[in-house]
């Protein structure tokens, strides 16, 4: 059973991957500076590659800053990964850029007041997680906005040709900057649910989760990008706002220095909204009416409705799988 739940939490690190792909790529492939298929490679090579980082906190968080290791049992972690697992399939279908990290999350705890009572609710980490489902959104805003302006005041006497070839080649490295901080982040989620689970039967200590979990981790959300989710690709790079390579360049540098920054602290942040309100941050330098608010819209709502909707889905899954384990 417990290979059985690893394996399932492995299947969410693809889906989050495959969701997430657009997260990645949107910007680079509707500016034409990669085609499709040379973006997912390029992304999820740096999605793997985001291992080199070494970094643990955000798995932590997850595996012992949400719930308590020691009130969780198996149909718990059932609970969160089905009900995540539901949602993203959903969402993809209807090719709206939901956030993957929200729903496992809102999915784990869910499952959690289903299947062990609110005490075994981190009310702290729970509140830090809540704070940054609003802030992370803000600074992809502020962020991109600011380096918009900063690029549009040193850039405005350069010819526009010349600007555009010299930020299609600096989108390149934004793009895979980009990559290493949305694997450095989002695959960290999938090794946390892992480490949990093996606290949980004994397997790990609250030290750190054993090497080969990290391995696999990174391997699935990269597996899962290069196969990528194109419905939400052309949602995210054209649906919004019509980037230009330097607004690209801005929305790209912008969503990754936010996710670095997260992942260097430990927090789980969505690298959908991040990057989504780079992007709105860019449009709006341009002007108000450049940004498709409709669209926008949809998306925040989406936003909104998974909290409340992985919440219920993780219970509910608990509920259903409750004798299996």
């Amino acid at each position: 059973m417990l290979s059985f739940l690893m394996l399932l939490a492995l299947a969410f690190g693809f889906l989050n991957g495959f969701h997430d792909a657009a997260n990645s790529i949107a910007t680079v492939v509707s500016t034409r500076v990669l085609r499709p298929l040379q973006a997912v490679a390029w992304a999820a090579a740096f999605n793997f590659l985001a291992i080199l980082l070494l970094q643990t906190g955000v798995a932590a968080t997850i595996a012992t800053g949400l719930v308590e290791p020691a009130a969780i049992d198996p149909g718990v972690v059932f609970g969160a990964l089905t009900g995540a697992i539901i949602w993203n399939l959903v969402t993809l279908r209807l090719g709206i850029p939901i956030s993957s990290s929200h729903a496992l999350i809102c999915a784990l705890l869910g499952a959690t007041l289903a299947g062990a009572g609110p005490a075994a609710l981190v009310v702290d980490g729970v509140a830090l997680f809540l704070l940054f489902v609003l802030l992370s959104p803000l600074i992809g805003l502020a962020l991109g906005l600011s380096l918009m302006v900063v690029v549009f005041n040193l850039f405005r006497r350069v010819a526009a040709r010349g600007a555009d070839r010299l930020f299609r080649r600096l989108q390149l490295v934004s793009s895979a900057i980009y990559s290493i901080g949305h694997g450095s982040n989002d695959a960290q989620k999938t090794v946390g649910i892992i480490w949990l689970l093996l606290i949980c039967a004994g397997r790990a200590s609250a030290d750190g989760p054993p090497g080969w979990v990290g391995f696999a981790s990174y391997a699935a959300i990269a597996a899962g990008t290069l196969l990528g989710g194109w419905r939400i690709v052309r949602t995210m790079g054209q649906r919004i706002v019509k980037l230009t390579p330097a607004g690209g360049f801005c929305s790209e540098s912008a969503g990754a220095g936010a996710i670095h920054l997260a992942s260097f602290f430990g927090v789980p942040i969505s690298t959908t909204q991040t990057i989504t309100a780079s992007i709105v941050g860019v449009g709006i330098v341009n002007r108000l009416s450049s940004v498709r608010w409709g669209v926008a819209g949809v998306i925040l709502w989406a936003w909104l409705l998974t909290l409340p909707a992985a919440g219920l889905l993780g219970a509910l899954a608990w509920y259903l799988g409750r004798g299996m384990f």
